[in-house]
């Protein structure tokens, strides 16, 4: 139904930190995605209240799907393999294949939700 190559063109706009992912991911997708599918972790910032963000998670059928601020500058991810709750491996990937991959976790819930079809259709401008 979605190309994924749109999705990922779509994600992949002028997004170059952590934060710039989180907001597309919280708040274009955020309310169409099941609960607990994107999981934002943040500096905590003065009296506790939530900072910068330092990390993206998203969690999908077999796997889950992590960027983060790298130590130096820039953004790491990573793709775990999930298999009833527990991480069985991990591997680093680059930003495009992270993109990739949650461009099919994307396109395969949106075949399955009409909530998360019409986010994504918003996401394309479609």
């Amino acid at each position: 139904m979605w190309d994924t190559h749109l999705v990922v063109a779509a994600l992949r706009a002028d997004r170059a930190d952590v934060e710039s992912y989180a907001r597309v991911l919280s708040h274009v997708l955020g309310d169409a995605l099941p609960p607990g599918m994107v999981e934002v972790e943040r500096r905590r910032g003065l009296f506790g209240r939530g900072g910068e963000p330092l990390a993206v998670r998203v969690h999908g059928q077999d796997r889950l799907l992590e960027l983060r601020a790298g130590k130096r500058g820039g953004v790491e991810a990573e793709a775990h393999q999930v298999v009833r709750g527990v991480v069985i491996s991990r591997r680093a990937v680059t930003v495009e294949q992270w993109l990739e991959l949650l461009a099919a976790e994307l396109t395969g819930l949106a075949e399955r939700d009409a909530a998360a079809s019409a986010a994504l259709g918003r996401l394309l401008n479609q």
